[in-house]
This record gives C-alpha cells, structure tokens and sequence, in this order.
C-alpha cells in the first residue's frame, strides 16, 4: 500500500530489489498471516474448552489442565443423518449433549448472518435439519437445553426439542425495512457490536426481545452489478439494487421496545422500559431469576446509560444504575458489561479513566475494582465464587497492555508479567487461561497458563512465521515520542528500511486512523495498514520508505480528557496532530521534509482528507480509502456520540473535507467499493465533486459491488498495489 522513491536515478535499484523481496500478492494473500487460536469455547465444568478444527469438520475438546485434545465431539464424517461436507460454526447447549452445526454461511454486515443450522446429539452422533423453512440467524438454546429460538425474515421461531423439534411461530409482524424483532437493525448493530436482541429467562419459559421499528427510518439504495468473485449472474442484463435503512446523523431512528413471550400461554406482553422515543437499547441481559431480566438503554446523546431490571410477567421496570457523563458513553461499557449469577460488572470512565466498578443484582455498588491513571482495556469476567476480577489494563503505558486481577480484598496481581500486549481467554472456573503475548518485532506466542502464574505448555510459538521472516530483509520497528508547537506529547512508531542510512534523506509515509478511543500505536505484532506485524509498511520500507504511525488527540488508552477533546469538532485536532507531526518529521536530519505523505482507510481516509487541507502544506501525496468525507451522510449512533446532531452543531459539521476542499494540497488517490454498507460511496462521489468545482486534480477508484472492507478475489491486492505505485509515482 505505501511505497516511495527516493529518487528518479534510485528507481532502476529498487526495483531489482523489490523483485528479490517481499511480494505484494502473498502479503494480501495471508502468506504472512500469524497462527492463531481462534474460536476458542471455555466449557462450563471449567476444565476444558471447545474449538473447531483447522480443516471445518471437527469439534474438538481439549483439556485445560494439559493443553492436549480429549475427544472429538463432531466429525462431518461419522455424523448420521443429515450429511455435511465442512462447518463454518457451533454453538453448544448448555447442559453439553448437544450442538447446533452450522453451515452455508452468508454474511449480512459486520456482525450479522444467516445459515443453515443442523441440530447434533452427541450421543447417538445424528444431524438433524433445525428448520426446513429457511436459512436462520442468532439461533440460542434455552437454559434447560430443551428449546432452541431464532430469527427468521425478521421474526422470532421456536424449537421445542421434546416434541419432535416442533417449529413455532413467535412473531409475526416482522417485515424487512419495517420490523425486526429478536435482532437489531443495522445502525444498531454496526455501533453497538451486536448481532442478537433476545434472551430466554432462566426458567426457560419466556423469551424476552427487542423489537426495532424502523418504519420512519429513511432507505438508502446501492447499486448492485454482475461482478465477478462472486459473479451476480441475476444481473447480467441490468443491474440490481440493494435497498435498506441508514440513519444519517440527526435524522429519524428505529423505535425500540421490549416485549416478552410466554412459551406455554403463548401470551405476548409489552415490557414498560423507560427508554426515550428516539432513544436505544443496546443490550439486554438474562439473569438467574426469571422475573428479571437486564435491560440497558442510552439516551440519543449516548451521556446518560441506565440499567433496569425488567419483570417479563408484570413488565415492570426497576432502575438499577444510571452512569451520566458530561460528553459520552463509550461502546465498551455497553459491550464489555458482565452479568453473573450474584454481581453486575460495569466499565465506567466516571473519575476520568475507564475502570470497573462491582454491584449486585439489586444495583448495589459494592467497590470500584481497581483505580489509577490508566485504563482498563478489556474484561473478562468475576468469579462468583471468590469476588476476583479479571481485565486487561494499560497500567505500565499506553501502548502495553497487561492482564490482572483484583481480589475481593483490593489486592491487585499482574498475570502476565511481559512487556507487551497480552490478552487471555479465561476457564470457566478461572483456574487457567490462554494467554496471547506480542510484541513489536514478536508474532504471537500462545501459552496455556494456571491462574498462579505457571505456563502449562506453549500452543503456539509461530516459529515458521517467524523462519519465513528471518529469510527477508526487513526494517527496524521502534517507538518514539515528541511534543507539538501545542504542547502535546505524541506517541509514535517508526519503521527505517533495513538498509538504514542517516546520511541520506528519506521520503516518509505516514499511516494513521485516528478515529475516537482507536489505537494504532501499541507494543503488540498486528499494527499497520495490513496487520500481520507491519508487514505492508516493510514492504514499503525495501521500496527504500521510512513508515510511521502517530496517534494524535482524540485516540485511546490515554485517559478521557485526551480523547475526548475532540467532543463536538471531529477532525479538527486530529488532523493538526498529523500536520504537527510531518513538521516534526521534516526537521529530522534524516527525513525529506518535501516527499511525505498520509493514507488511512475509513476514519483514517477522513483523516487524511482533513489533514491535506489543514492549510499547511505538509503532504505532498495521499491516499484516502473509504473515506467519510462529511459527518452529515454518516449513521446516527456514532455521528451523534461524538457531534450531537447537524441541528444542535452545525459548526463542527460545518467542518469537513468537502467544505475544505479547496484547500486540498497535494496529489490524491481516493478509493471506495461501490456497496460500502458502511460508509457510503456518496462520500467519495460528493467530495469528488466539490473537487472538480475547486479545480483540483484527483484520482479515485472504485471497486465493483466491494463492502467497507474491499477484498474478494484479487481486490485486496489490486487496491495495495494502486496505492503503493501511486504514492511511487507522486513521491519520486
């Protein structure tokens, strides 16, 4: 994606080198892709977990004490019945005699998608169809195991086990671009990370949703063409289109509400939840009452979440805990919000920082968990038993992220040690973990780990990554840090060309997102533009580039105040960061003040638009992917959290790349996939426009019926190596 010249008479070195080392397609292709664990189903006995095989015809279960495989619980190839050629999936019930396989796969958007679903008895190994009428989606087990719930066309079925796998009708008045129930819309799902909006209680006798009305929710159409990989054959003659409802930031949204289904009455009632008209609901949460059920809403400026405590029989609605902020809510706290049997978990950057504070089932706060300037970046859960809670913190820096416990009685204990970026998957129990270490120049290592701190056994060392990397000549990662002509310190990391001369003058790319809580500046392998350890970036770097990330203001890890100061004027301070930083970088002895340039992709495009209108002329080239290119043709969810509405702030709408664009400086390449879900292609076609108007040279891209992400087929590496020759050409 990133490569430069240094100079016209370098070209012809260069590229014989180029031809000797790292290539384009395997990059794209994976060939550089670390090994993983992924998938990985903690078992409830707490002594083992689950995971689908690497060739998607087996589910295995594997020991938590000894890291070696116990048994096999599914094989596509002993299975009776129904007969599969490979799964794509699983869930397990939850008394563990039987499964649900899944199969045919077709992704609907980020997290979305329908299936087909097969129903397993481990015992006598039979497959059975879950349902002959139609692909389903979000299909759940009840908790006594006996019923299975799921979605289809917008409303909920059931499945009763004991009679025969007796089909039900739940709802009935789904409709696309009308009602969905059990599921949420797309605004919804793409900002609240969510893919289901139902629960069953714990008695298994009721099931409780969320029903979206999106009647008065505005459509928006994309084109779509025959295309290739996958070829639309349906569209030989004409195109089609793809029509569904997008939200745009201050116009109307889905009305939410809760209703509940009595299973033996067949009685629907309506759940009295104090949410606010235009108002949402991101979760709801069963517990180990069935009279209770947790439901949480967020008002639409996102700076007030409530928790209620909902009876599904009386539909009243009790508030348990109401977390107000004077700008707004994060998604984590919604997403990484923990119910157990005994306590609530609940992230909260209440004193500033993002922390976890404990309370019980009656809203009672027991104690904050931990406290300190710094955050807490993932959760993994309490431990009913003892009160412990486990998380992953940035209490060395923000770029090193640990994971922890703290005790019931306030002690704090460091799990793993490293330096670095650690994560881990917990047993149910808590008595072992999986734990993933990175660092900048490490691929990931996986180790099985007790909870006392002794390593097991390693699962994963990615030795033959690391032999394929040995092999190339490949640059140096290292961090840095500089203060701004405003006085902000800014963390950095930079990546110099194996052949590192200080002598001479390089041409830099710089590559950032930028977006609100993001962070591409961490001590862990997967950063860059591509992942895979910057792998792209030192492709860049035997072009003869120095590469480098900065994260400026309005990015995470750094406390509330340091993100959020972009509250209300998006794109302002972030590009100006990134402008500061290019200063900075043309004043380093080895650097070519007048050949750098900036790309990002998504928030990172928007970014990069604003910073090459800053309106000091700093970039001499630029590549923006996907770009948001106005706040005003964005979705509400995220729009708002951050700018309120067009209404109550025009001003810092009022601030964009279209408004900017004759100030644009540089040469530009814009990028998009025609079906982007996301962020629309309108974007790109209405700056390209006020481009044109201003007179100002562009090319741009566009990549038949590609989502947000733009891969399929070849894609992936046509859209790199259009960037990387682009940038070449412009920066030689």
């Amino acid at each position: 994606m990133r490569r430069i010249l240094i100079a016209s008479l370098l070209f012809l070195p260069m590229m014989a080198k180029e031809a000797q080392g790292l290539d384009l397609k395997q990059i794209t292709s994976g060939y550089y892709a670390a090994e993983r664990i992924s998938g990985i189903v903690p078992s409830s006995n707490g002594e083992s977990y689950t995971q689908l095989s690497d060739d998607n015809k087996r589910i295995l279960r594997y020991s938590f004490k000894t890291g070696k495989e116990e048994e096999t619980l599914f094989d596509v190839s002993t299975a009776t019945g129904a007969k599969l050629n490979s799964i794509s999936g699983y869930v397990m019930s939850p008394d563990g005699k039987r499964m649900l396989i899944q199969t045919n796969t077709k992704r609907i958007y980020r997290h979305s998608f329908t299936a087909d679903f097969y129903i397993y008895t481990i015992a006598s190994r039979k497959l059975v169809p879950l349902s002959n009428n139609g692909a389903q989606q979000t299909p759940m087990f009840s908790p006594d195991g006996t019923m299975i719930a799921f979605v289809r066309d917008n409303n909920i079925f059931l499945i009763k086990l004991l009679y025969d796998n007796a089909e039900s009708q739940v709802t009935k008045d789904g409709k696309k671009n009308e009602v969905i129930n059990g599921i949420p819309d797309w605004v919804n799902e793409e900002e609240f990370s969510n893919d289901r909006a139902m629960v069953f209680t714990a008695d298994s006798k009721k099931l409780v949703w969320v029903r979206y009305d999106e009647k008065a929710v505005a459509e928006y159409s994309m084109p779509i063409y025959k295309g290739l990989h996958p070829e639309r054959t349906e569209y030989t003659d004409y195109p089609g289109v793809y029509t569904y409802k997008y939200p745009v930031a201050g116009a109307d949204n889905a009305k939410c509400t809760v209703w509940s289904f009595d299973i033996a009455s067949r009685q629907t009632r309506q759940i009295q939840v104090p949410v606010d008209a235009d108002g949402y609901i991101p979760r709801i949460k069963s517990t180990n009452d069935a009279t209770k059920v947790l439901v949480l809403t967020l008002n639409r400026h996102q700076d007030c979440l409530r928790i209620y405590m909902a009876n599904p029989l009386s539909t009243v609605s009790q508030l348990l805990v109401e977390d107000k902020t004077s700008k707004y809510v994060k998604e984590e706290c919604v997403d990484q919000f923990m119910v157990t049997d005994k306590y609530m978990l609940l992230p909260s950057e209440r004193d500033g920082w993002m922390h976890l504070y404990l309370y019980n089932l009656n809203g009672q706060l027991l104690r904050q968990v931990e406290q300190g300037d710094y955050e807490v970046s993932a959760v993994y859960g309490v431990d009913d038993a003892t009160g412990d809670v486990y998380y992953a913190a940035h209490q060395q820096a923000p770029a090193d992220q640990r994971v922890y416990v703290t005790h019931a009685n306030g002690k704090h204990t460091c799990l793993t040690d490293k330096s670095g970026w650690n994560s881990a998957v917990f047993s149910s129990n808590y008595k072992y973990f999986i734990h993933t270490w990175s660092n900048l120049n490490t691929p990931p290592v996986i180790t099985l780990c007790a909870t006392d701190g002794k390593v097991i056994t390693t699962l994963v060392d990615n030795k033959k990554l690391k032999d394929k990397l040995a092999k190339e000549s490949l640059g140096t990662k290292e961090f840095f840090a500089f203060t701004t002509s405003e006085g902000v310190k800014l963390n950095g990391w930079m990546m110099k060309p194996a052949n590192f001369d200080a002598a001479k003058r390089y041409p830099v790319v710089m590559y950032q997102y930028s977006g609100p809580g993001s962070q591409q500046v961490k001590d862990a392998w997967n950063i860059g533009m591509n992942g895979q350890g910057a792998i792209l970036e030192q492709y860049l770097c035997q072009q003869g580039f120095v590469c480098v990330c900065v994260d400026g203001r309005g990015t995470g890890g750094r406390g509330a105040d340091f993100e959020k100061v972009t509250y209300l004027r998006l794109g302002e301070l972030e590009a100006r960061d990134q402008v500061e930083t290019a200063l900075w970088l043309g004043k380093q002895s080895y650097v070519d003040k007048d050949r750098i340039a900036i790309w990002g992709w998504s928030y990172g495009g928007f970014n990069t638009l604003m910073s090459m209108s800053e309106g000091r002329p700093v970039f001499c080239a630029g590549v923006a992917i996907a770009p948001v290119t106005s706040w005003r043709f964005y979705d509400s969810v995220y729009t708002e959290r951050y700018m309120r509405t067009p209404k109550e702030n025009p001003t810092g709408y009022d601030q964009n790349p279209i408004s900017r664009s004759s100030q644009l400086h540089g040469a530009l390449l814009l990028c998009h996939g025609s079906a982007d879900d996301n962020v629309h292609l309108r974007n790109t076609a209405e700056y390209t426009e006020a481009l044109v108007q201003a007179d100002k040279d562009f090319r741009q891209l566009v990549y038949t019926n590609r989502n947000h992400s733009i891969y399929g087929g070849n894609t992936r590496n046509h859209l790199f190596r259009q960037c990387v020759d682009f940038l070449k050409k412009e920066m030689k």
